[in-house]
């Protein structure tokens, strides 16, 4: 896989130069091209708690390309609607049937709430018709992490449903509980998954984000980010909503008047600048996956949990799971499964038998990308067009 000692290891053309240089630091270093008196940061084990934790730090001479981590993700949280809204036993057990499934090195949602105290600054006045805000308390940030979930996105239409104060409630709420976040402008969240260092960011329509819209920009961001870290994952609220918003189509999506991206250019021009995995939530109904240079695009995840029927669960509203990729460390996509889950009377989120979420990936990807769709297997594993 690697040419002589002392040359550099061939690296994905998207990928900036830059962002390989710590890569290259320790292979040199491993082939005894060189000495250092620190030890490399991507051979540091992650500490306690955090993603990845648990496993020995691999030793110098692996080769850090060939390291493989795993990583999950969900569509749209919402656990319940304070005050009047809430999940029975103050949510305790809310993701206790899916907890399995979510299991990965690292584990990532996208937090369709703030979790908050009221501010006093929620964004539906009294008189408000076809406007929805959401919040739960910010003690249920315990039910995130007891669900195995390491990182949350707030880049999304409801991040902001109780202004400022309540973003940066969920914040400190979340940082509690010993959880990351993601979705501000310029953040770029850097986490450390088994000696991988994994950079997240969040990008939506909305000025509390970094720009879905504005891809110049956006591309920035992903390049700074590949400069930071191995790999590159991109969290992205696009798209319109509805139940009938199943289809990826070329071109800008709008939605009651917002500018809602153009989720194909947006994805294809991420992973060009740098990212690996594109997570995408927000039509509140699955999407098709395609792969495109290699990468996984996760166009929608659907729905989630609703807590307190805060989300509609009426036919394929009502369908999402959890996505599943393992990767090696140069970006390159080593295997996949999607698990179906529905939401059921109450909103939460529970394993589906009759994989009806599964099945509707399998007819989106074909029919929206003929040629570069995900191919599904009856057991839900995940494979690029080429590889049957």
């Amino acid at each position: 896989m690697y040419a002589a000692a002392c040359r550099p290891a061939r690296r994905r053309a998207h990928r900036r130069p830059v962002a390989a240089l710590g890569v290259l630091v320790a292979l040199l270093l491993a082939a005894g091209c060189g000495s250092t008196t620190e030890t490399d940061p991507v051979w540091q084990s992650a500490p306690q708690g955090s993603p990845g934790s648990g496993s020995a730090a691999p030793s110098p001479e692996a080769k850090a390309d060939e390291k493989v981590i795993s990583l999950s993700a969900t569509g749209d949280i919402i656990i319940g609607n304070a005050p009047n809204r809430l999940p029975p036993n103050g949510g305790k057990g809310f993701f206790t049937s899916v907890k399995e499934a979510l299991e990965a090195d690292l584990v990532m949602g996208n937090l369709e709430e703030p979790l908050t105290v009221d501010t006093g600054t929620g964004k539906c006045g009294a008189n408000s018709t076809r406007c929805f805000q959401f919040r739960a308390p910010p003690e249920y940030a315990a039910h995130l992490k007891d669900a195995g979930f390491h990182l949350l996105n707030q880049a999304n239409n409801h991040g902001y449903d109780y202004g400022p104060a309540g973003y940066k409630n969920t914040q400190k709420a979340l940082e509690e509980h010993g959880l990351e976040h993601t979705g501000a402008p310029d953040q770029i969240t850097v986490v450390d998954v088994k000696g991988v260092k994994v950079a997240v960011a969040g990008f939506s329509s909305y000025v509390w984000s970094n720009s879905l819209v504005d891809i110049d920009a956006a591309e920035k961001v992903i390049e700074k980010a590949a400069t930071m870290a191995d790999l590159v994952v991109v969290q992205v609220h696009m798209g319109g909503e509805g139940s009938e918003k199943t289809r990826v189509k070329p071109g800008t999506e709008m939605f009651l008047g917002e500018n809602r991206g153009d989720p194909i250019k947006f994805s294809r021009a991420m992973i060009d600048a740098g990212a690996d995995l594109i997570v995408g939530h927000g039509p509140h109904v699955l999407r098709g996956m395609e792969f495109y240079q290699g990468r996984l695009i996760a166009y929608s995840l659907g729905n989630f949990a609703g807590g307190g029927n805060s989300l509609s669960n009426n036919g394929r509203l009502g369908w999402g799971g959890v996505l599943k990729v393992s990767l090696k460390a140069d970006g390159s996509f080593v295997e996949g499964s999607f698990a179906s889950t529905y939401m059921n009377g109450i909103g939460k989120p529970v394993m589906d038998p009759d994989d009806r979420g599964l099945g509707l990936l399998k007819q989106l990807s074909k029919q929206d990308f003929p040629t570069s769709g995900a191919t599904f297997g009856a057991d839900g594993t995940i494979s690029a067009p080429d590889a049957g």
